[in-house]
């Protein structure tokens, strides 16, 4: 077996690993803000709850309906997201999104774990889903910012 097959198992079984375990699966009972978040190409929803003080993440929760890479997007997303800003989200979807479809490097810590989707690349139909946690989360601190508003 080839070096470059062992790298591609080793990454199917952190992905679906990742896919068992997504944490703050759930809603909250009274976020700050909500984001659903559907790729139109696969049919993957995924929405979260955020609560927020002084701009930073103090509570979190997803309901993914996702495919297995989705889901480990999220699951990495989930388990890195409290504490962070709404410009550190926006830094890490931007780096995931280079990833994904300018071949840049893995985004920044916290969400460095996200470099077990580089294999996605080449599958150009999955890219939305796995955005998805993030673009849900930003929809969340969106809706937030009018709450805060009205």
């Amino acid at each position: 077996m080839s070096d470059e097959t062992d790298l591609i198992k080793l990454y199917s079984t952190r992905i679906l690993g990742l896919a068992a375990d997504i944490p703050r699966l759930g809603r909250l009972d009274h976020p700050d803000g909500s984001g659903k978040v559907r790729s139109p190409l696969c049919g993957s929803t995924v929405t979260v709850d955020v609560s927020i003080e002084d701009g930073r993440i103090t509570d979190y929760a997803q309901d993914v309906k996702a495919c297995a890479l989705g889901q480990a997007s999220a699951a990495v997303v989930g388990g890195n997201i409290i504490g962070c800003t709404e410009p550190q989200v926006q830094t890490a979807r931007d780096q995931l999104h280079a990833m994904l479809k300018q071949d840049g490097p893995v985004p920044d810590a916290p969400f460095d774990g996200l470099e077990v989707l580089q294999p996605a690349r080449d599958y150009k139909n999955r890219h939305a889903s796995i955005l998805l946690a993030l673009d849900a989360t930003l929809e969340a601190f969106k809706e937030a910012r009018k709450a805060d508003c009205a």
